[in-house]
């Protein structure tokens, strides 16, 4: 019989938030569908197996974003601070097709060389240096590339990217202190002005494809357009932050997977991290009406919590998930989403992860070394990642 280090799963655990993999594992294998009343406001229910998280993701009729996609922020009034990301089809369905005619693969692809050239710029500020943070390092671009995207001035890009980063922070108990609120209001407020200056001087930017966008005599509102740049700003920042440092960090652990990513493997380093390391651990629903769940009935109105990262190693899908392995086959994975909620700016961020990683690898030997007694995670029941990861160049 296994023995399992833990057998209750709160995600402000410390414990849980260090290490979140063996509970997961233990959910997965006795409970897979879980309840816990002291999760969140109201209790939560827990889906941890892969074929559940993956066709509940696409089951809104059953499960409901309306209250958005995370249990410490849950609120009827979602949408207004997450935009589309908390509304259900058909309405989301309209408003993605807006936000997408803004947000195309040409105009990502095109960001390369503009991406390429950010990352030049930040790496010249570490490669030689013996010891540096490659978070602070990592911050900097995708809230550049972000920020050149929607036409955000070159001068107000530094305070955009603090106020992103304390409008995330979270306090002990997984709950979003006076500091991130007031953040949050801070980069609504900057948001809105833009939005506000495009509609009188638009420019060749994504503030202003926002505003522009219509589809059928649908339009974008004021609101939605701050929506959906507050949800480029702050969320995609922070998950590929913390992706990139799960994948630095993974490369340290693994120097036999290291090897390959630097001759070559990178695309494969970043897909087997999102799969081994998701910096996305779970995601929150609301159950729209009673369903009947491994035996057991799950009222409506009931918080849902779906675990991406956990299904990302349910065996039942990847062969030996605990092994960490460029050369697998990552293309079931879940770290993006599934259905109508398939995140948008996956291509964006597999974009700046392989350009920081193959200029990265271009610069710094691959032996580089991790103070990991020093390095310090974030705390967050959403996120996984770090705030500060002290690397070692190899030769100083």
């Amino acid at each position: 019989m296994t023995e399992y280090p833990v057998t209750e799963y709160d995600p402000v655990d410390p414990a849980v938030q260090a290490d979140p993999y063996p509970i997961y594992a233990y959910l997965r294998d006795n409970r897979p569908l879980y309840h816990n009343p002291k999760i969140g406001q109201s209790g939560a229910y827990v889906l941890s197996r892969y074929e559940d998280v993956t066709a509940a993701w696409a089951d809104y009729e059953r499960f409901s974003s309306s209250h958005g996609p995370t249990v410490e922020l849950k609120s009827p009034q979602a949408r207004r601070r997450s935009g589309f990301i908390s509304m259900d089809p058909p309405e989301h369905t309209a408003m993605r097709a807006l936000v997408s005619r803004g947000f195309t693969p040409r105009r990502v692809q095109e960001l390369e060389p503009g991406i390429r050239e950010i990352v030049r710029g930040h790496l010249e500020r570490v490669r030689d240096l013996p010891t540096w943070d490659f978070i602070a390092y990592a911050n900097k671009i995708p809230m550049d590339v972000i920020s050149e995207l929607l036409g955000v001035p070159h001068a107000d890009r530094e305070e955009i990217r603090r106020l992103s980063e304390l409008s995330l922070s979270r306090d002990q108990a997984g709950q979003v202190p006076p500091a991130a609120q007031a953040a949050h209001l801070d980069l609504r407020s900057y948001y809105a002005s833009l939005v506000s200056d495009r509609r009188r001087r638009p420019g060749p930017d994504l503030a202003t494809a926002l505003v522009e966008a219509q589809d059928s005599g649908n339009h974008l509102s004021d609101e939605d357009a701050v929506s959906v740049m507050l949800l480029l700003g702050i969320a995609g920042n922070e998950s590929t932050v913390k992706l990139l440092g799960n994948v630095w960090y993974q490369g340290w652990k693994h120097p036999e997977q290291r090897r390959k990513a630097w001759k070559g493997q990178i695309a494969q380093w970043v897909e087997e991290t999102l799969r081994y390391d998701s910096p996305g651990q779970m995601l929150a629903r609301i159950v729209a009406k009673d369903v009947t769940l491994y035996g057991e009935t799950v009222p409506a109105g009931s918080t849902l919590l779906l675990l991406p990262a956990s299904a990302n190693r349910d065996p039942r899908m990847f062969r030996d998930p605990d092994r960490y392995d460029l050369d697998r086959d990552t293309s079931g994975l879940t770290s993006f989403g599934r259905g109508p909620h398939f995140c948008l700016g996956a291509s964006l961020a597999r974009l700046e992860a392989r350009v920081l990683l193959e200029e990265t690898v271009e610069a710094i030997p691959q032996g580089y070394e991790i103070d990991e007694p020093a390095a310090r995670r974030l705390l967050s029941p959403t996120f996984r990642g770090f705030t500060y990861l002290p690397t070692v160049n190899p030769s100083k």
